[in-house]
């Protein structure tokens, strides 16, 4: 529960900040980082040392520090990846990376694979909204007629690239992602 409370909260703000100004803030991830790594070392210490039961830190979000780190390698390197093949922007590695320390590798990565389907989802109802379905269509259609004639691949122009390039924000979708996959919205439908 402190977990996903934490992590909520970290989204929420993330997601504010990358709307309002583009930008995911290191004092958010990098805060949240050691949270959840001081919190999951903690919660090891206290149960090494027979002060606190391993059930009840787990219902309170404790994962334990090695799935802590975990979750930060591998949810950091997918998107560090991806900022190397496709440009994602580095406070969206940091914030994934985050997610991970939180919630561990297999929550981290859950929430990663939910924060892409929704951030391709917002994407796409962005393009069609500042393009239009009926022309983004026809243009799709003349760029493929124009490609099958000529035999060859042919490479949109600058300025065609640039209208079909939407601004993202992935903190907002990490964080409805979150939402979904802490309160299981999914398994209830």
């Amino acid at each position: 529960m402190i977990g996903t409370i934490l992590l909520l909260a970290l989204l929420a703000i993330a997601a504010a900040t990358d709307v309002a100004w583009q930008r995911i803030y290191n004092w958010t991830t990098y805060s949240g980082i050691l949270l959840a790594w001081g919190l999951n070392a903690a919660g090891e210490v206290a149960v090494l040392a027979g002060k606190a039961d391993p059930e009840r830190l787990e219902a309170l979000g404790w994962i334990g520090f090695a799935a802590s780190l975990a979750g930060f390698l591998l949810c950091g390197f997918v998107l560090l990846a991806c900022y190397v093949f496709f440009q994602v922007g580095g406070g969206d590695v940091k914030l994934m990376a985050m997610v991970g320390a939180i919630a561990g590798p297999e929550g981290g990565i859950e929430i990663m694979l939910w924060t892409f389907v929704i951030g391709g989802c917002m994407a796409l109802i962005v393009l069609v909204w500042r393009v239009g379905a009926v022309r983004l269509v026809a243009r799709a259609a003349r760029h493929a007629l124009w490609t099958l004639r000529l035999g060859r691949f042919v490479p949109l122009s600058a300025e065609d690239r640039a209208e079909l390039q939407p601004a993202l924000h992935l903190a907002p979708s990490a964080l409805a992602a979150a939402a979904i996959v802490q309160f299981a919205i999914v398994e209830r439908l």
